[in-house]
């Protein structure tokens, strides 16, 4: 994984960076596991815009990736590794010994090659998913469930991992990326190693145009407003007006949004760094 820098010919590539993509072995995707993607550009069923600053952007297909692991007992070898313009992480094309073919999120200790099991059997080796309990204490892992069967929902970008750092009963205790520490079920599976593309957080966009590719659409500053459009809006001259906060009134900086009761509360040891 490498960021490579362009020589600035242009003052849009005077400070851009690009991935080297030097890990992908496959240009084009495997067509059984595309599917459509439809956008919405910020708008809800009325037409009505209720996320800012989303729109345009190139085409996507959607690849169809693998998050529940449920195909045990088969081994697997990986055939490709691919970029996904969907996430920021790659994906790796497994064919498994009985000819299906299904993408996961590609770890980073995985090459084309290797060989990659699921299970409660499995090793405890990069890329193999396996279920907590059976991962040694003190592993880097990724992909991880949160409720049994229901497919990975945590560490799943670029570069990421979990730090399983105890087991207490019916509960294992992970460090996040978030530095949030709190309790999973040990039935539930997770992947061994981190995942790929690391230096993706490196990565300088270097002209606008970039964003809109990505379907970022420009931002205005709150404080740039007149009153009746934004809460930090108005003033003479260049004052900025009242707190940080959303254009609905929800303060910025710090205000917390969590729900007081929330039932998965009682899961989370220490809350993440804020």
């Amino acid at each position: 994984m490498a960021i490579k820098k362009l020589k600035p010919n242009t003052p849009g590539q005077r400070h851009r960076s690009v991935s080297a993509f030097d890990t992908i072995t496959k240009s084009e995707p495997e067509k059984s596991l595309l599917a459509p993607v439809k956008r919405s550009g910020g708008r809800n069923s009325t037409g009505r815009v209720t996320v800012r600053h989303q729109g345009g952007g190139h085409k996507r297909r959607y690849r169809k990736i693998d998050f529940k692991r449920d195909k045990v007992g088969i081994p697997a070898r990986v055939a490709s590794i691919e970029y996904d313009p969907n996430r920021s992480a790659r994906i790796a094309l497994l064919v498994y010994a009985d000819g299906e073919k299904r993408y996961i999120i590609a770890p980073n200790e995985v090459s084309v090659g290797m060989k990659i099991s699921n299970g409660p059997d499995a090793s405890p080796e990069p890329g193999n998913c396996l279920p907590l309990e059976r991962i040694p204490v003190g592993s880097m892992v990724h992909a991880i469930e949160m409720k049994p069967g229901k497919g990975a929902q945590l560490a799943r970008s670029a570069g990421t991992y979990a730090q399983l750092t105890a087991r207490e009963g019916r509960h294992a205790i992970l460090k996040l990326p978030s530095g949030e520490t709190r309790m999973i079920p040990v039935n539930c599976s997770a992947t061994i190693g981190t995942t790929s593309n690391p230096d993706h957080m490196n990565i300088d966009l270097g002209k606008a145009g970039r964003s809109r590719w990505l379907g970022i659409r420009p931002k205005t500053r709150g404080v740039a407003m007149n009153p009746v459009d934004h809460p930090m809006g108005g003033g003479e001259g260049k004052a900025s007006g009242g707190h940080p906060s959303s254009p609905t009134g929800v303060p910025a900086k710090g205000y917390k949004t969590r729900r007081k009761r929330k039932q998965s509360s009682k899961y989370i040891i220490r809350r993440r760094k804020s």
